[in-house]
């Protein structure tokens, strides 16, 4: 039976395996970037939430996540995952962050994001030459990196993985556990996690939703989008 494989209905995984993955934790990330994936990974892997201290971080949404190791400490990750969040406009400029993502990312099996965690994997000099993908909003500022924007919900293209914003966290998640073990685990992770989508309405994507919505969500996003482009022109700049 491989590893992580659904016991039956009872909801028990086999753990055999010292999988090691590692979330990126920082101010104002976005907590279901994070949750999401982190979800679906527990129940097959040792499951790292990183920071540069052991201390409360604070969410965008408030929520609070408490790290538990530090970069120092941070044993070598199998699969890191950068999270995003409006945070990520001040990672992309933090050599600290960089230089520990760089470190992991040169021993890991897969080097993965969430969201406008892709922006920070490419401040690192990680997606040059590579197809990735992103929130809406940030997708086509991952061509100041080096990266070949897609569309994709989750964007394989060879050990970079990356998921589109927030929810895709879920997607890219299985995706990740069925590359990682096969499809049988993802399926019954999904299964366990009653992963069954049924949106109330169908306007999830700039394709989707109507001018309307799509106009008001642009002039919301405006200001935060002028920052997060000065931020990746910084950063792109000292590659």
């Amino acid at each position: 039976m491989p590893c992580g494989l659904f016991a039956g209905f009872i909801g028990d995984y086999i753990m055999s395996l010292p999988l090691q993955v590692g979330f990126l934790c920082y101010p104002a990330l976005t907590q279901l970037d994070l949750m999401g994936p982190a979800h679906t990974f527990a129940s097959i892997s040792d499951v790292h939430l990183v920071w540069k201290k052991i201390e409360p971080i604070v969410s965008d949404t408030k929520l609070i996540l408490t790290p538990t190791t530090t970069f120092a400490d941070c044993p070598q990750l199998d699969v890191i995952c950068i999270p995003g969040g409006y945070g990520s406009d001040k990672m992309v400029l933090d050599d600290e962050v960089l230089d520990f993502v760089r470190k992991q990312a040169s021993g890991a099996k897969y080097v993965t994001s969430v969201c406008t965690g892709s922006l920070i994997l490419g401040a690192a000099g990680l997606l040059r030459g590579y197809r990735a993908t992103s929130h809406w909003v940030a997708r086509d500022i991952l061509e100041m990196f080096g990266a070949i924007p897609s569309k994709e919900r989750v964007c394989v293209d060879r050990n970079r993985v990356t998921g589109g914003g927030v929810t895709a966290g879920i997607d890219f998640g299985l995706t990740l556990a069925s590359m990682l073990f096969d499809r049988a685990t993802a399926e019954g992770i999904q299964l366990r996690m009653e992963y069954d989508p049924a949106p109330p309405f169908d306007a999830g994507s700039p394709e989707k939703a109507s001018a309307a919505v799509l106009a008001a969500a642009r002039e919301r996003f405006a200001p935060s989008q002028a920052t997060r482009i000065e931020s990746a022109k910084l950063a792109a700049a000292r590659l």
